[in-house]
């Protein structure tokens, strides 16, 4: 019979005995729990790397298309005991937007000859949105507030859920996620190219995690 070597006998005592840990104290835990005692009162801010707005829209009747808007820059001042008083002011950028190179080149693209673009154009400032309302029900809750784009201020409506929280694996902090949906008309902001061949009415789903600060 074929003795172990030290290195591969030691090796197998390791596997071993993380087998053994394991079966003692089950799988790793998953940081972000949906466990509404997490969450503390106090500001938060975006982890800007992972809260993200998608939209998606109707092209010609023939299929959706979609994208994303990045690096969203939100604060969320919230206490558990008074969801009516949280304030929700978020900034999301146009530029840059994840999609197809040719659909990104023409959401960018400026006009010709001085004329306004068929969307947003290289110099677009960013989406703006201020809560004036939260009604909160369970892990649930419906956010009024005002919604700028393309320089027009219109109210839009969120609907939000609460998907997890708890201390992040980079840097330890109280993290909470939320994700929600709204939609919006493109003309009441000014965005009215190829209405309705291509659908007035814009999907967004929003993701977002923010960190206690």
């Amino acid at each position: 019979m074929r003795k172990w070597t030290l290195p591969l006998a030691a090796a197998s005592l390791a596997v071993l005995s993380i087998g053994t840990l394991q079966a003692q104290n089950g799988p790793p835990q998953i940081p972000g729990q949906l466990d509404p005692s997490r969450v503390q009162a106090g500001t938060y801010k975006t982890d800007k790397n992972h809260s993200l707005v998608g939209w998606r829209i109707n092209h010609f009747g023939f299929n959706d298309y979609f994208g994303i808007f990045g690096d969203v820059d939100a604060t969320l001042t919230i206490d558990p005991a008074n969801l009516s008083a949280a304030k929700v002011d978020a900034t999301i950028p146009i530029n840059p937007v994840l999609a197809s190179q040719a659909l990104r080149d023409h959401l960018l693209r400026d006009g010709q000859d001085g004329k306004k673009p068929d969307f947003f154009g290289s110099k677009q400032q960013p989406a703006h949105f201020v809560s004036t309302k939260v009604e909160a029900s369970g892990n649930k809750a419906t956010i009024t507030g005002n919604f700028t784009l393309n320089g027009v201020t219109k109210p839009v409506t969120i609907d939000a859920q609460f998907t997890g929280a708890g201390n992040s694996m980079m840097g330890n902090k109280l993290t909470l996620g939320f994700e929600g949906t709204a939609t919006i008309k493109r003309s009441d902001f000014g965005l009215t190219t190829f209405v309705p061949m291509v659908s007035d009415e814009v999907e967004l789903q929003i993701s977002t995690a923010f960190e206690k600060q």
